[in-house]
């Protein structure tokens, strides 16, 4: 390499880093559809857990915590999700969209890029679903006085007021911060230096209140499902909330949230983070 990495105890600089992401984005493409699905699973799985972290965080502190504050620590908490996901292993579609990199170099076709994130994304809603059903068949909406119930109301009935082009442009700004860790996470050397490269770009974006794909996976069915378990509850917390909750339905979400976010995660993390860095970093290599 031009730069070398000195010591190994070293971060890798940004060029080694790039090809450690192409090595990366190789090897995920190459992976058994089972493999995929199921590490897939466990990376919604693993985000569930950072959004149920996040909203327990959140749960009774409008009104005593300052609305900066309250998203800080909601969005350090969340970041559990990512640190589990790259520490633990795990497939999680807003991080695959950096196999555009391997994509761009030809090391990757476009039919094994699209197959990758498909069979991720699939494997990311069930593990998302799952663990919102766990948490409402656990009641778990009724902690703190019901206060963890009204909190998840809010986030999913939020998320399915934005405007189309809104989420998507949140969906951009959400991947490329998602993505920027995960890139950091290809210069550690050690665990801890992994978990640090993630919870900062994480808190930002949870802070700054962008859309994540998968985390919506797994925030919006859950109060979704919880008019479904517990119309008595919801009813009884919206009125007293003054929370309209008329356009929560699963048509919204896939068609006004869900997909835009999509669109939104693939551009900043493909686009802005993976395409960028390789025409810095590898694309000289590859017309040389």
């Amino acid at each position: 390499m031009s730069t070398p990495s000195g010591s190994s105890s070293d971060a890798l600089p940004p060029q080694e880093m790039a090809v450690k992401a192409e090595a990366v984005g190789i090897r995920k493409a190459q992976g058994t559809f089972i493999n995929l699905f199921l590490l897939g699973i466990l990376a919604g799985v693993y985000v569930a857990l950072g959004g149920l972290f996040a909203t327990t965080v959140s749960a009774g502190a409008s009104g005593i915590l300052p609305y900066g504050l309250t998203r800080l620590l909601m969005g350090v908490v969340f970041s559990l999700g990512l640190i589990l996901v790259v520490v633990g292993g795990a497939e999680l579609f807003t991080g695959n969209t950096l196999i555009a990199i391997a994509w761009a170099s030809g090391k990757v076709s476009t039919g094994g890029l699209l197959r990758n994130w498909a069979i991720v994304y699939l494997g990311n809603f069930v593990g998302s679903v799952l663990i919102a059903l766990l948490v409402l068949w656990g009641k778990h909406y009724t902690a703190g006085g019901g206060s963890m119930g009204l909190a998840m109301l809010s986030i999913a009935n939020a998320k399915l007021h934005l405007g189309f082009w809104q989420a998507i442009a949140l969906g951009v700004l959400c991947n490329l911060l998602v993505c920027l860790a995960v890139w950091l996470t290809y210069g550690a050397r050690s665990v801890s230096d992994k978990i640090l490269a993630i919870i900062f770009p994480i808190a930002a974006f949870v802070a700054a209140g962008f859309e994540h794909s998968v985390a919506n996976m797994y925030f919006i069915p859950l109060g979704l499902f919880l008019k479904e378990i517990d119309p008595a509850f919801v009813s009884n917390t919206a009125a007293q909330a003054g929370l309209d909750l008329t356009g929560m339905t699963w048509g919204n979400f896939l068609l006004k949230n869900l997909l835009p976010v999509t669109i939104g995660n693939i551009i900043g993390g493909a686009v802005m983070v993976g395409l960028i860095y390789w025409v810095v970093y590898l694309y000289k290599r590859q017309s040389s």
